[in-house]
């Protein structure tokens, strides 16, 4: 049996009672629908990084041939390599 959802005076209270319970303690979530944000971007920042002029030529070679930009290749790259070293 689940606790019943007080009613809110306002959007701020609403907040502030969530921040500070459980709310499977309130909701059911195993009839949850699953939902995907397909539009959202996850937060970059940019960097300098230093590599060899052989290395981002070849690079864009790569990414020439995939038809991809060539740091749109690294990412892929690095996101690969990081996914295998965490798995390990």
């Amino acid at each position: 049996m689940k606790r019943k959802i007080p009613a809110f005076k306002n959007e701020k209270e609403e907040r502030l009672f969530w921040e500070q319970n459980d709310s499977s303690e309130y909701i059911d979530w195993s009839d949850a629908d699953e939902v995907v944000f397909s539009r959202l971007k996850p937060s970059t920042r940019i960097i300098t990084i230093r590599l060899p002029e052989l290395m981002i030529e070849e690079l864009k070679l790569i990414a020439n041939k995939r038809d991809i930009p060539y740091q749109s290749l690294l990412k892929i790259f690095l996101a690969e390599r990081i996914e295998t070293e965490l798995h390990q």
